[in-house]
């Protein structure tokens, strides 16, 4: 059995600090707004200390999560978007399994096959297990 997770030297207890880290990093949530949640559970903590938990304890509690997420699929999607940002054309490249999961995304200004490779290549790297299926037109979004 695992131990329980204590952080020495906090004020709150580690339920606490990992809650208002979940709620910041999960539900993409401002400081202040994980500050009134917390409020009005009547935990009264200031939105900079919150700043500090995820600033300390973000990068455990983000591989934490990631261990826990789901192997992706074996059949994956590449897609190709065109975007406008501030009248500047831009390429959105998306890679999406066949769940609908979000496998790595790109923006650039440059639309060339070094570019689609060095994406493709950079997708693979960072996973230990390849796909199948790759399909490039086709994905429904």
């Amino acid at each position: 059995m695992p131990e329980p997770v204590t952080y020495p030297g906090y004020r709150f207890p580690a339920e606490i600090i990992s809650h208002a880290v979940w709620l910041y990093h999960v539900f993409s949530l401002s400081l202040r707004d994980v500050e009134l949640i917390l409020a009005e559970r009547g935990i009264t903590v200031t939105h900079e200390s919150i700043r500090q938990w995820g600033l300390r304890f973000g990068a455990d509690f983000a591989r934490k999560l990631r261990r826990r997420r789901p192997k992706t699929g074996d059949s994956w999607h590449l897609d190709e978007v065109f975007l406008r940002i501030n009248g500047i054309l831009y390429y959105l490249w998306r890679a999406v399994d066949q769940h609908g999961v979000v496998l790595d995304i790109l923006v650039q200004g440059r639309r060339n096959a070094t570019a689609a490779k060095r994406f493709f290549k950079r997708l693979l790297a960072g996973l230990k297990y390849k796909p199948k299926c790759i399909v490039t037109d086709g994905l429904r979004s």
